[in-house]
């Protein structure tokens, strides 16, 4: 069963240094305090795992949380490059950064075949790109039934999966709704889960089209109300555009992501 816990209390005990960390979310509901936390707590040596990194990722990245990264495009939705990205994988700053690229269909199916306690996925896509060629684990396999060719990649198996969600109840039952991505599928394929969540109920209202997360099936439960701003959660908040633009010339020169992450992350968390 789901235990209630802090956001720090919940980052202190499932985030570890060495882990491979999924943080989940398409668009919508991205876990940004759940990073910016383990930020501040120094989490380092990290294997990111994310189907689009965007922002959240950019600032682990330039926090110098993670040694390796595993994904499937990789930037500022609607603005441009991760210059902290970048940085990392052009000058090794502020530490070297190992890629593993992957098609959103195939990071997709990696986390379904962990979700589901299989040692790899099968699929038709990789085809006419030169993935396999840079990414050691996206093997040919040969149809037992029928003799084509397909691609193999193995499953994702997270240390532990962080996702944002709109609700939880008592028990750790979690409600998402809206654009949910891969968040159920990532929680269950982790070996621990921390959701974070805008509000904790006494009863979970059924919601058209929800995704709803058992207690058992997750590890730990923060409130954690506007948890996923600068994204947005349906029927919470919205997506606050401007942050998007004007990370653009933030994240740009390390001396002004420094400032701002000195400001915004580790300040702010101290005041909290």
């Amino acid at each position: 069963m789901a235990k209630l816990v802090s956001l720090a209390d919940g980052v202190a005990h499932l985030v570890r240094d060495g882990d491979v960390v999924a943080l989940e979310g398409f668009t919508h509901l991205i876990p940004f305090a759940a990073g910016h936390e383990i930020i501040r707590q120094g989490r380092q040596d990290l294997t990111l795992v994310r189907m689009t990194p965007d922002v959240i990722y950019d600032q682990l990245i330039g926090a110098g949380c993670a040694r390796r990264l595993v994904f499937s495009w990789g930037g500022n939705p609607g603005v441009g490059s991760l210059h902290r990205f970048r940085d990392a994988v052009q000058h090794a700053w502020p530490r070297p950064l190992e890629l593993e690229e992957h098609s959103h269909a195939g990071m997709a199916n990696r986390y379904v075949a962990g979700a589901s306690g299989l040692s790899f996925a099968v699929l038709r896509g990789y085809t006419g790109t030169d993935l396999p060629g840079h990414t050691t684990n996206i093997r040919p396999i040969t149809c037992p039934f029928t003799g084509e060719t397909l691609t193999a990649v193995p499953a994702l198996r997270p240390d532990v999966t962080v996702v944002h969600a709109q609700r939880a109840d008592r028990n750790g039952n979690v409600q998402m709704w809206g654009i949910t991505g891969v968040q159920k599928e990532a929680v269950l394929a982790a070996h621990r889960s921390l959701v974070t969540v805008e509000e904790i109920v006494d009863e979970l209202e059924p919601v058209p089209g929800q995704v709803v997360l058992p207690g058992w099936a997750v590890t730990a439960v923060a409130e954690v109300p506007g948890g996923a701003h600068p994204s947005y959660a349906h029927g919470y908040s919205v997506r606050d555009n401007d942050f998007y633009r004007d990370w653009d010339a933030v994240s740009r020169h390390r001396d002004t992501f420094r400032a701002w992450l000195d400001e915004h992350v580790h300040k702010a968390g101290a005041a909290a």
